[in-house]
């Protein structure tokens, strides 16, 4: 794919990430919200890659949202979609998902894929790329 291709309202990336016990900073092995801020640095990082060829440099968030929590053994999921093209700035909207969660009370290696997800953390922010 050519880097212009994919610069058009609706480009979505996503990622997908195991949430370490070392992660885990508070009671009920509950991690700190920033944790899905990080993995939307990181989606936009891609997506700003594949669409200018540059990792360009994360502005701002509009609005977050920590809508339930991350806990150790989850598998999140992250999406940000391009909702705004500018000639320098790309607004993306972020949504954070877990996937699947350990299931302690059934072994210590348990786990259950969660269907539907579980929605965790959205945000809307704003991306800025070299100007070309």
């Amino acid at each position: 794919m050519r880097v212009s291709e994919a610069l058009t309202e609706g480009f979505a990336v996503t990622q997908r990430r195991y949430v370490p016990h070392s992660h885990a900073h508070y009671g009920g092995s509950l991690v700190d919200g920033a944790y899905g801020l990080g993995m939307f640095g990181d989606v936009a990082t891609e997506m700003m890659i594949r669409t200018d060829g540059d990792e360009g440099l994360f502005a701002g968030y509009a609005s977050v949202e920590f809508v339930a929590a991350i806990q150790a053994g989850d598998v999140i999921e992250a999406t940000g979609t391009l909702v705004r093209v500018g000639n320098r700035s790309r607004e993306i909207t972020f949504e954070a998902r877990v996937v699947c969660r350990a299931a302690p009370e059934r072994g210590p290696s348990a786990a259950d894929v969660l269907a539907p997800p579980v929605v965790v953390t959205r945000a809307r922010g704003t991306v800025v790329v070299p100007a070309k």
